[in-house]
C-alpha cells in the first residue's frame, strides 16, 4: 500500500491500529504487508512532509528499558510486531524487500520514502551491493573520521542535508564529526548501535533530525539510545538537535522552512 503522501495514510489510522499493529497479538495471524509513506520535510508545507513517523514506533512493542542478550538479538525480528525502516541507498531498499519475501515468517513493514532522495545525486549504489553475500544493512557510516569529538545519529534525509553542511568550504568540523544513519528504526539494532559506539568512545553523542522535536523518531530512540550509552559511561548524556515542538507538522513558509533547517544544521555541526 502507498500513500501519495505520508499524511493521507492518518485517515488509515484506525486500520494501522486495529489489524496492522495489533493483528498478531489479538488474532495469530500475521501479514507482510508494506506501507510506502512518503515522508521528509523538504518545504512543501504541513500536509506534504511528515508520515507522522511517531504514531508508527508509538505502536512498536519492543521494551526500551532493557538491551536485548546476543542471542535475543537475532531473534528481535521474529518476536516484533512491525518493522520501521526509513533506507537511504537503493542497495537498502532492495535488501529490506527481498528479506520481507525470503523470511519463513509475515511481519507488517513500514516504509518511510522520502522523495526528494528519488532524485539526489549522492543516493547511488555500486551493482557490488547487490550480489550474493549482501544483505540490509540497519545502520549506515555516512562520514566516519576515526578521531570524531561528535557523534551524530540520525535517520534518513537529513543524513545528506547534514554532509552538505561539512562540505561547505567555510567549516572546520569535517574531521571531528561523524555521522551515522539508522536504516532501520524499530526494532531498534542495538548490536550495530553498540558497536558504533565503542568504536567513537569518548565523542559526544548527538540525535538530529528534521522534524519537529514532538515527532519524529525522537522519542523512540531517545531511551534506547540512552540506555546504551550509559553502558559505556554512566555520566553520558544524548544531546537532541532538531526543530522544536510544533502543532503542525511542518511551517507552511518556505522562507521560514529554509531558515529553521538552516539554523539546526549549523548547530548540528558546530
Amino acid at each position: 500500500m502507498q500513500a501519495q503522501f505520508g499524511d493521507f495514510a492518518n485517515t488509515a489510522q484506525c486500520i494501522v491500529d486495529q489489524f496492522i499493529a495489533a493483528g498478531e497479538s489479538k488474532w495469530e495471524l500475521q501479514t507482510g504487508i508494506v506501507l510506502l509513506l512518503p515522508h521528509g520535510l523538504e518545504g512543501g508545507g504541513p500536509e506534504h512532509s511528515s508520515a507522522r513517523l511517531e504514531r508508527y514506533l508509538q505502536l512498536c512493542d519492543d521494551d526500551e528499558r532493557t538491551t536485548p542478550s546476543s542471542v535475543s538479538l537475532r531473534l528481535q525480528l521474529d518476536h516484533c510486531n512491525m518493522q520501521i525502516v526509513n533506507v537511504t541507498t537503493p542497495a537498502n531498499y532492495f535488501h529490506v524487500l527481498r528479506r520481507q519475501l525470503k523470511r519463513p515468517y509475515r511481519k507488517p513493514l513500514i516504509v518511510m520514502s522520502p522523495k526528494g532522495l528519488l532524485r539526489h545525486k549522492q543516493v547511488v549504489s555500486h551493482i557490488e551491493e547487490f550480489l550474493h553475500g549482501t544483505r540490509f544493512q540497519p545502520v549506515l557510516a555516512a562520514h566516519s573520521p576515526q578521531n570524531a569529538h561528535k557523534l551524530i545519529f540520525c535517520t534518513g534525509r537529513v543524513s545528506l542535508d547534514l554532509l552538505a553542511e561539512l562540505e561547505r568550504p567555510e567549516s572546520s568540523a569535517r574531521d571531528r564529526i561523524a555521522i551515522y544513519k539508522l536504516e532501520q528504526i524499530s526494532p531498534f539494532p542495538y548490536e550495530e548501535v553498540e558497536a558504533v559506539l565503542a568504536k567513537h568512545q569518548g565523542a559526544s553523542v548527538v540525535w538530529v533530525q528534521e522534524e519537529s522535536l514532538n515527532g519524529g523518531a525522537w522519542t523512540y530512540v531517545r531511551p534506547r539510545l540512552e540506555t546504551l550509552l550509559q553502558s559505556f559511561d554512566p555520566l553520558a548524556r544524548l544531546a537532541y538537535c532538531g526543530r522544536g515542538p510544533s502543532a503542525a507538522p511542518a511551517t507552511g513558509l518556505s522562507q521560514l522552512h529554509k531558515q529553521e533547517k538552516e539554523t539546526f544544521l549549523a548547530l548540528a555541526v558546530r
